[in-house]
This record gives structure tokens, C-alpha cells and sequence, in this order.
């Protein structure tokens, strides 16, 4: 059979309830998801972690998978929200991290997680973009990082074909002078 097609049938008996079920299904989805994260976060350790999140996440929340959209169309937001989130901590961690701490000890995202400047600047921009313009941020993930095509991305947000592409002009060209300012 086929990777969708079984993730599809695995995800909506998980949904129902079936624990057989979800634990196919977690082992199926593993190695996507950390192919998915490491297009986040490069550095191999933190996109594992962030891996290990959206596993967890998907375990904990597969009950709210209702079918109306793709699983993967699903799993690509909760892999995007993971691995936003271990960005985020990794950032607070070398913010509070005390001066004493020897060079080499010193973990500094910008460094460690986020070393391609592009992915850095890109993953600051979604902050910024979150907090000015937050409607914006779901179609730029979906499209521009998940690959998603643009139907699929229109009916997971809920918005008409026309309106998704709107919306993803506009956020890439929020981001835009952000990413080139960075660089």
C-alpha cells in the first residue's frame, strides 16, 4: 500500500480509537515527521526533539482529527507548531543562560538549531509575523515550508481559494524586507 493511503486508514481508526491503530501510525509517520522538523530546526539533536514533541502531540490530540481535511494536512501544522516551539525555547534558554558559562558550554540557538541564516531569519519573521499580522501565518507555513498546494491549504484554514493566495502575498510580502534586513 501506500504511505498516504496508510497514514489516512491508520489516522482515522487512531481518531476512533484504536491504540493498534495509532501505534502504526506513529511508527509510520517517525521518520517523515523528523524529515519535516529538520526543515525547521537543522540541527539534527533539536529537530529529534521537536519530533519526539509532534509525536507526543499527535498521540495526545489524535482524538480532534475529525477527517475533513488530510491527516498529513493536519500533522504539517502540528509539525510547524512543535518545531516553532522548540525554536522559541531554545532562544529563551540562551537568553537566561548566565555570562559565566564557558564559550563552548554555551548553547545560542542562532548557532546551534538555526545555523543556515535563512532558516534563523525565516523562524524570526514567523515570530514577528505572529504577532503583527497573525491571520498570515498559517498560509505562509503551510505553503512556503510545507509545500503544501494551495487547495489543500485553503480548506484546512477554512478560507475560499482566492483569499488564501491574498493572504499569502501579503505575508511574504510583510516578510520579505525582514528576511533581506537579516541577512
Amino acid at each position: 500500500m501506500h504511505y498516504a493511503a496508510d497514514a489516512e486508514d491508520l489516522a482515522i481508526r487512531a481518531a476512533a480509537g484504536d491504540a493498534a491503530a495509532l501505534d502504526g501510525l506513529l511508527q509510520l509517520i517517525g521518520p517523515e515527521v523528523n524529515r519535516r522538523c529538520g526543515r525547521f530546526l537543522p540541527c539534527r539533536e533539536d529537530a529529534e526533539e521537536a519530533a519526539q514533541d509532534v509525536l507526543l502531540q499527535v498521540a495526545r490530540r489524535i482524538t480532534t482529527f475529525e477527517g475533513r481535511s488530510r491527516f498529513s494536512t493536519w500533522l504539517y501544522m502540528v509539525v510547524a507548531n512543535c518545531s516553532r516551539q522548540k525554536y522559541r525555547d531554545l532562544k529563551r534558554r540562551a537568553a537566561e543562560q548566565p555570562t559565566a558559562i564557558e564559550a563552548d558550554r554555551y548553547v545560542d540557538p542562532r548557532t546551534t538549531s538555526v545555523i543556515a541564516g535563512s532558516r534563523l531569519d525565516l523562524l524570526e519573521a514567523l515570530e514577528r509575523l505572529e504577532r503583527e499580522h497573525p491571520h498570515l501565518v498559517a498560509p505562509l507555513v503551510y505553503r512556503d515550508i510545507c509545500q503544501l498546494d494551495y487547495a489543500d491549504i485553503a480548506e484546512r484554514i477554512g478560507v475560499p481559494l482566492g483569499t488564501l493566495k491574498s493572504r499569502l502575498h501579503q505575508a511574504r510580502k510583510e516578510v520579505r524586507p525582514w528576511l533581506s534586513d537579516a541577512s
